[in-house]
């Protein structure tokens, strides 16, 4: 498995979640990702915002979070 790490931090290794994020809020095909606090620095939201936001796509059964 390829370690993913985030396109402006740097951070690694992003987790499912950070990866399912960033496809279902920027592109289901991105080649690159964002950590938690970079998307929503990008996006201009919080990143508690975000992280609900991941239990929301959850609950909804999206794929992505799984």
């Amino acid at each position: 498995m390829v370690r993913r790490k985030c396109y402006v931090c740097g951070k690694e290794p992003l987790t499912k979640n950070e990866i399912g994020l960033t496809k279902k809020l920027i592109d289901q095909k991105a080649s690159h990702f964002y950590c938690i606090n970079c998307l929503a620095d990008y996006l201009e939201v919080s990143s508690d915002e975000l992280i609900a936001k991941i239990e929301e796509f959850k609950d909804e059964g999206c794929t992505l979070f799984q």
